[in-house]
């Protein structure tokens, strides 16, 4: 082959190198990364691209699927074949919004032309001071973070990916599958307006809810896209700088976080083992509460504590909004009522969420209030984003109809036990001086770490080990310091490597223990609370 051929040819390798995304079909792939080349404008409009042989020896792919890839990539108004002169790029790819001077600029430009100096606008042109004009910002917030590249670290103790293991990929592509038959298409591509799609508020409101003890009528269901958009929503009705919203201390920063956008006065209330502490509470319009398992402390809040918490809600004319965070994830025992089936006089709001125990990118979540809030809330999801997705609801209808979210959840249940043990057994093993109670259900261990500990100087140190956990200072309206408390989640890390992610993390503690000049005084020490006093 001629030096010039062989160029060419390493030069559309490299432009149309299949990107490495293994569930994807070759033809997709292929697709996807000539897309990206014309989006990009390293095709610009009218190059020519190579005959489907040439590209297809090039990239060791069948004819077959090259010929079908540019096929559809005709269909789709990318390319354009010409009669005995090849495939090309057409002049206004479609997705585009390229003038025709740009195209024609771009067909034309040379490599040269590319290092061309870019004009930037002078002080006669400043842009707008975003940051004077944005009147309600979270970037200074404390909140759940990880790292960009997150997945690449070997121990991960975080929230934030599903168990390859544990999700039930048939079932749920079954039903996606089922959603998208042409039978059912009339059932969710209409705009729903201000509607959600009635199957899964069925589903809702006769299958999930029953099993916590809430019974809701279909106009006092909301569906949100997660739990996260639930308390959005919450906050933009009925907070302002007026309102005492009361939050558990520690507590879930995301639900502080979405309720700080409207800048209400955020009260922290102390928690303990059977969950909020009722006893005298200050004066508060709203009081969330994670009553099931606890959110980060996974306590589970005792019944005297319910019947406290109503009968105070009623006498001094608070609401309580209530997340059943993780009330599926229970190991023994039977799981508490809901305080929103002992609410007699409509003053709980519930949270839920569908997907949480399946994928967190799986946003499906809902409100249940009295009907006359439900419908300010509809209002308000219409200006925000209308509904959210149809496909999405029709399709966990069909999952929840079918049973196999019941099937999961046994699943998970038993998963988490397993991880749980494993967790606590290397604790005492490796960390002796740390201290933690195993929960009645859930994915995660709160842990307490001896007083010199702060956890966000031990997460630091701990990435260099390959381990990530989640620092306890976040959820803490007040933090102190040090803060010696930290989350170990364990829904996004195999059970094969719980013990060794526990060893590894102990030896960051020695290192933070050398660094800070520290002497461990090493010792098994019994479950306890796991609150400041």
């Amino acid at each position: 082959m001629p030096p010039h051929q062989r160029t060419k040819g390493a030069q559309w390798e490299t432009l149309f190198a299949l990107p490495d995304k293994p569930a994807l079909p070759l033809q997709q792939r292929l697709r996807l990364s000539v897309v990206q080349a014309i989006l990009d404008r390293r095709l610009p409009a009218g190059a020519p691209l190579p005959s489907s042989r040439e590209l297809a020896k090039l990239l060791g792919l069948s004819r077959n699927t090259v010929t079908a890839a540019y096929a559809q990539l005709m269909d789709d108004g990318f390319l354009e074949s010409r009669p005995r002169s090849g495939v090309f790029v057409v002049q206004s790819p479609s997705g585009l919004d390229m003038p025709h001077s740009a195209t024609t600029g771009a067909a034309a430009r040379t490599s040269a032309d590319v290092s061309a100096p870019i004009q930037r606008p002078g002080p006669e042109r400043a842009q707008p001071d975003w940051g004077a004009r944005v009147l309600r910002s979270l970037v200074d917030q404390r909140t759940l973070a990880k790292p960009d590249q997150w997945r690449q670290y070997r121990y991960p103790f975080v929230y934030g990916t599903y168990d390859p293991l544990l999700f039930p990929s048939e079932a749920f592509r079954e039903c996606c599958v089922h959603s998208l038959a042409r039978s059912h298409l009339p059932q969710w591509t209409p705009d729903f307006e201000l509607s959600d799609v009635p199957e899964v508020i069925e589903q809702i409101r006769l299958r999930l809810l029953p099993k916590r003890g809430v019974f809701a009528l279909p106009e006092e269901i909301l569906i949100t896209v997660g739990a996260q958009h639930a308390y959005y929503l919450l906050a933009e009705a009925l907070f302002d700088a007026q309102q005492r919203v009361g939050l558990e201390e520690p507590g879930h920063p995301h639900a502080r976080n979405s309720f700080a956008l409207r800048a209400p006065q955020l009260v922290p209330l102390p928690v303990d083992a059977q969950g909020l502490i009722v006893d005298d509470l200050p004066r508060l319009d709203y009081c969330f509460v994670t009553p099931s398992h606890q959110s980060p402390t996974t306590h589970t809040m005792s019944m005297e504590r319910r019947t406290a918490l109503l009968a105070l809600a009623e006498r001094k004319n608070f609401v309580v909004i209530e997340d059943d965070y993780e009330a599926e994830n229970l190991y023994q025992g039977q799981p508490m009522p809901a305080l929103k089936s002992l609410d007699k006089v409509g003053r709980v709001i519930y949270v839920g969420s569908v997907s949480k125990s399946l994928s967190p990118s799986l946003r499906l979540g809902y409100i249940v209030a009295p009907r006359a809030l439900i419908a300010e809330l509809r209002e308000l999801r219409h200006a925000m984003l209308r509904h959210p997705s149809a496909f999405l609801q029709h399709a966990f209808a069909l999952f929840l109809s079918l049973g196999h979210h019941e099937t999961h959840a046994r699943r998970v249940n038993a998963a988490m036990q397993e991880r749980m043990q494993l967790a606590a057994a290397a604790l005492a093993t490796h960390l002796p001086d740390f201290a933690c109670t195993l929960p009645s259900g859930g994915a995660s261990l709160w842990v307490q770490a001896p007083a010199w500990v702060d956890a966000a100087e031990l997460a630091l140190i701990a990435r260099s080990h390959g381990v990530l956990i989640e620092a306890g200072d976040v959820f803490f309206q007040n933090p102190p310091y040090p803060c010696n408390y930290f989350r170990l989640r364990l829904s996004s890390i195999p059970a094969g490597l719980i013990t060794s992610g526990i060893e590894a993390l102990g030896r960051a503690v020695e290192e933070l223990a050398r660094a800070r000049g520290a002497v461990r005084k090493l010792g098994v020490r019994p479950p306890v609370c796991l609150l400041p006093t």
